[in-house]
């Protein structure tokens, strides 16, 4: 499903920083993995590359048959909106829209009709524990409430890749997983694709696989996979 090699970025022009070199990773449909490191290592920066959001200087990124670094940017958001799902540390819900406006937003970018975005919305929202909260705005949630709206919102137009950084960071231990379990369980039943972002031990934990990024790249790191 998606197949990265040799990627690399660095930033500063003359006096260039590298932030990543020579990255692999393949991920399958429905397989989840874990990435931790030190901060400043470069994870979200590997993440805004898979998204498209940020070009490598080297390497390829290939989801679904789809050379990501050969496309415009025009065809880069397109792919983005139709296969990837992302979900941020921050929420980033609009206030002003009800959890179900918020969710339904990525289905009417696709152009879902509206009875079909419903149907959608309702179906999201119940397979993260929110199907009351229909109408409610985001200042009426919780923490965890507002993330777990952030996981349905990313996952309502079923992409075939879901990114997640730090997506836990501002949760106490139970809304974290929550969270997670949501999560997981979503990326199984729809056979996405994920990749999770942690400084969490415990979230890294809930992943089919964790890897190590260092300076040196991408290495398994065992003991931690498997426990949800």
């Amino acid at each position: 499903m998606l197949r990265i090699r040799g990627l690399s970025k660095s930033y500063g022009g003359a006096r260039a920083r590298t932030v990543l070199r020579g990255i692999d990773l393949e991920l399958a449909d429905g397989e989840y993995v874990a990435i931790m490191g030190e901060s400043g290592v470069g994870k979200s920066t590997l993440l805004n590359l898979v998204a498209g959001l940020d070009l490598p200087d080297a390497g390829s990124i290939v989801i679904n048959g789809v050379e990501l670094t050969g496309l415009d940017d025009a065809a880069r958001t397109l792919l983005r909106r139709s296969r990837i799902g992302f979900v941020f540390q921050a929420f980033h819900l609009l206030p002003h829209l009800t959890v179900a406006q918020n969710v339904a937003l990525p289905l009417a970018l696709n152009g879902a009709s509206p009875a079909s975005a419903r149907q959608r919305v309702a179906e999201m929202l119940a397979a993260v524990g929110l199907a009351a909260a229909v109408n409610v705005y985001p200042r009426e949630l919780s923490g965890g409430e507002m993330q777990r709206v952030a996981l349905a919102r990313a996952l309502a137009h079923r992409p075939a890749l879901l990114l997640a950084d730090e997506p836990t960071g501002n949760l106490d231990a139970d809304a974290a997983a929550q969270v997670m379990t949501a999560l997981r369980e979503q990326i199984k039943s729809q056979s996405s694709a994920g990749i999770v972002v942690t400084h969490s031990r415990r979230v890294a934990a809930t992943a089919d696989r964790v890897l190590a990024l260092t300076a040196d790249g991408l290495h398994p790191d065992s003991g931690f996979a498997g426990a949800l």
